[in-house]
């Protein structure tokens, strides 16, 4: 569960908690995200197009560490924020599992996948951002075209990956590619095998593969296809043998004193506006029928690696482990 997941951390997260109040303004609205920070200001600045009654505080992290400040704040009995907005689909499992998401059952979900709400009602997916492979196309290496190329004799200590002790969407990809019956942990060690290390979070894939460090980075989308769409002699594709996905779900805490406009703020999030604004911010949007960015397939053109929240919820403190042996952290 997430208090035992994250207890260790919670004593320095403490001091932490003492600055998030102080983003907190009376009577606003206050997130916890991991968005990134320049592309959160853009989106609250377009929220706030639509709705400029609604006063936006939020504090930005890493998902780790906005968890980690999250739980010492509920240890401590303030839990700060009305809305998490977070990558990882796992922790908002774990949130909800914990009994701290409020249950939404009028949200507008209407025309999203199945699958991707929460059953109950209490976090929504916002977006489609896939991990697939990103190379560089300058370094001699082909294209690859799906995950078994990353075990060739060309791939050989010529891949880098984030990793789930530090990444959200890490947790997600290597938690995905543990249940699928034609890969699992099998495949997983083989790329360690082969020369695959372990970065940080997905800038660093981003860096090592843009400056050719390494031919290849398992890596989100957006990140790789914005850096060639400014000049950075990489490519990318999303393997024909499936994806993992984050939907960096969105959710309302139990314990919000601003329901009402974190009502809206989801509201927006799954309007069409708020969906073509992701897009227009380089995301999928998840919502059929949104404009696509540049480059980016629709949802329905993806072919998902299935896995369920709660597997990778269940799972993920044997993934991490295994993959800090196999990897090194």
């Amino acid at each position: 569960m997430l208090t035992r997941l994250l207890l260790a951390a919670a004593t320095s997260a403490v001091l932490a908690t003492v600055s998030a109040a102080a983003f907190a303004v009376p009577g606003s609205l206050m997130i916890y995200t991991s968005t990134p920070n320049e592309a959160m200001t853009a989106l609250v600045a377009q929220f706030n197009k639509a709705h400029p009654e609604v006063k936006v505080e939020f504090f930005r992290s890493g998902t780790t560490e906005v968890l980690n400040k999250l739980q010492a704040e509920f240890a401590a009995g303030s839990p700060q924020p009305d809305v998490v907005f977070i990558a990882d689909a796992v922790a908002m499992q774990q949130l909800k599992d914990d009994g701290r998401l409020l249950a939404y059952a009028d949200a507008p979900i209407a025309g999203f996948p199945d699958g991707f709400a929460d059953p109950d009602k209490t976090y929504f997916g916002t977006k489609l951002i896939p991990t697939g492979i990103a190379w560089n196309t300058k370094s001699g290496a082909p294209a690859p075209k799906s995950w078994n190329d990353l075990l060739s004799a060309a791939a050989k200590d010529q891949v880098i990956m984030a990793s789930p002790l530090y990444s959200g969407a890490a947790v997600i990809h290597v938690g995905t590619v543990a249940a699928q019956p034609d890969m699992g942990w099998d495949y997983l060690d083989k790329l360690a095998a082969n020369g695959a290390v372990a970065g940080q979070g997905n800038g660093t894939v981003m860096e090592a593969v843009a400056t050719g460090q390494k031919s290849y980075g398992i890596i989100v989308d957006f990140m790789a296809l914005n850096a060639k769409a400014k000049g950075s002699p990489v490519d990318f594709v999303y393997p024909a043998d499936g994806v993992s996905v984050v939907t960096e779900p969105v959710a309302i805490l139990k314990s919000a004193d601003d329901v009402a406009d974190a009502k809206t703020f989801v509201n927006w999030l799954l309007s069409d506006d708020g969906q073509a604004y992701m897009a227009k911010q380089g995301y999928i949007p998840g919502k059929p029928g949104v404009a696509l960015p540049p480059g980016r397939p629709a949802a329905s053109a993806l072919k998902l690696m299935p896995v369920s929240a709660e597997t990778l919820a269940k799972g993920v403190d044997e993934n991490k482990r295994k993959f800090s042996d196999a990897f090194g952290g």
